[in-house]
């Protein structure tokens, strides 16, 4: 047992209560934010070295032994998680300083914005199905400000869509929790894994994994859930949506990811079944989403969808091959979608708007831009060697493994889609003809630039280390295929 794997959320929670006391002080938030999100890097990245060398870390808080007490546990999987969301927030926070604005500076943005990554990394890192529900909380209580921070029209039109719909969403949240202790009678998601194992999983578990896919689904947006996604992201100034992109529907997934492999593996031919077919309408609607706008945030809003399914359905296949797909997808789209967010913030903040027609020919004024964007897009598609191809190949090897022909398919075929749409962006607003933008500051624009770039060259690195990384990616999927390795490490069997 150690202390380590608390840190990555004790960091963030005490660096918000301080920030809260300088709100007049913007310097001072920067700095300490950045400091901050450093060092919580560092305490994840040590948090996975550890785990590598010595296994899945476990900490029971008061010294209360699991299932009694409340038990947090870092394997590699989390582990990757919460490292990839901290050097996510890290670089947002950046990109800040000069896009952001001081008004919402002042206005407790820094403060907000490390409960949201207290919210993310407990989530990622909880142990008990209810105090996954409490992280979850924190995070959503953290976005309703976030998103309505500035207080514009359409911040504040979205934002009661929004809140309507998560509020929903955890009361039912809540409600299947209890469902689930009256059959198992306890809350610590090893506990509940073996209770279920003994009960075999009878009809009613099966009605509680459908709940919990409704739950997950509004927050992860699958289809028919994602209703409330392209307005609600869209509102919002360019670093809130990159780390709402990037991380918030993360969470859904990564929660359903780990109650159906955790939890609900016993009898996959009817919940996994389902999980399938929703994935792949997921896929497809996301790609009718992307495909039919010329809005450029828009575009990559409706290619979050897309990943959501891909995911998804690697998870719903269940082979060792599709679930390290998963894990591997799901990284690269987290540095990806918040490195394509703060690059069409930047080329949004060039035009003076996201509507495409009215871009064209910034390769000119700005190269490096120009080509980072096409790098990034290319990832995005899954053009080998970069990181959205490893995972699509495991995901897809693994389907074929399933005999999920079908999904299989869609999947490939999808990969054209998502190619086309962001080539549609790179053609027409970053080639295309010149147009005349009157930019106030070329500075501001090339710090922007170098801040996205830092993801997009994480991004790259991903993809041509895709070999060095592979043991890790392995060692989080190893937990997902046999879940008693999981339980064995927390109630010490």
């Amino acid at each position: 047992m150690t202390n380590l794997l608390i840190l990555p959320i004790l960091i963030p929670l005490l660096t918000a209560v301080v920030l809260m006391m300088l709100s007049k002080y913007v310097k001072a938030q920067r700095v300490l934010s950045v400091i901050s999100t450093v060092a919580t890097i560092a305490a994840s990245i040590v948090l996975i070295r550890k785990i590598s060398l010595d296994g899945i870390q476990t900490l029971n808080l008061s010294n209360w032994e699991a299932p009694f007490g409340i038990t947090l546990v870092s394997d590699m999987l989390s582990a990757l998680l919460v490292t990839t969301t901290s050097i996510i927030t890290f670089v947002v926070i950046l990109y800040s300083f000069k896009s952001i604005g001081r008004d919402r500076e002042r206005f407790y943005y820094y403060p907000v914005v490390q409960f949201l990554l207290v919210g993310v990394n407990g989530a990622f890192t909880t142990g008990d199905i209810f105090n996954l529900f409490v992280f979850f909380e924190v995070m959503l209580m953290s976005s309703y400000v976030l998103l309505v921070l500035g207080g514009t029209k359409g911040q504040l039109r979205e934002s009661i869509k929004y809140i309507l719909v998560n509020v929903i969403s955890s009361a039912l949240f809540v409600i299947t929790v209890a469902y689930l202790y009256s059959v198992v009678g306890t809350l610590n998601m090893a506990d509940i894994s073996v209770k279920i194992a003994e009960v075999d999983q009878p009809a009613i578990l099966t009605v509680i994994a459908i709940l919990f896919l409704l739950v997950f689904g509004l927050k992860g947006a699958i289809f028919p859930l994602y209703f409330w996604l392209p307005g609600s992201y869209f509102a919002p100034p360019t670093p809130i949506l990159a780390l709402f992109g990037a991380l918030l529907t993360k969470v859904g997934v990564y929660s359903i990811m780990r109650t159906y492999t955790l939890f609900f593996y016993h009898d996959t031919g009817y919940t996994h079944q389902i999980l399938s077919v929703l994935a792949i309408v997921t896929i497809v609607m996301g790609c009718i989403g992307a495909l039919a706008y010329w809005d450029v945030k828009k575009i990559i809003i409706y290619n979050i969808i897309i990943a959501v399914g891909v995911i998804l359905f690697g998870v719903s296949v269940m082979t060792p091959a599709s679930l390290e797909g998963s894990v591997y997808y799901i990284i690269h789209d987290m540095i990806i979608k918040s490195a394509l967010f703060l690059l069409v913030g930047v080329m949004a903040f060039i035009v003076g708007t996201s509507d495409l027609k009215k871009m064209g020919g910034l390769i000119k004024e700005y190269p490096w831009l120009g080509w980072t964007f096409f790098v990034a897009a290319l990832s995005l598609a899954g053009i080998p060697p970069l990181s959205g191809f490893v995972g699509k190949l495991l995901i897809v090897r693994g389907s074929f493994e399933g005999e999920a022909y079908v999904g299989a398919g869609i999947i490939l075929a999808s990969s054209l889609a998502v190619l086309y749409s962001v080539l549609k962006i790179f053609l027409n607003g970053v080639w295309g003809k010149p147009k005349e933008y009157k930019v106030t500051s070329k500075g501001n624009v090339n710090y922007l630039w170098f801040t996205s770039a830092i993801l997009v060259g994480l991004a790259v690195c991903y993809g041509f280390g895709a070999e060095a990384i592979r043991p890790l990616i392995s060692q989080a999927a190893e937990v997902l295929v046999d879940p008693n390795i999981y339980i064995q490490a927390v109630l010490k069997e």
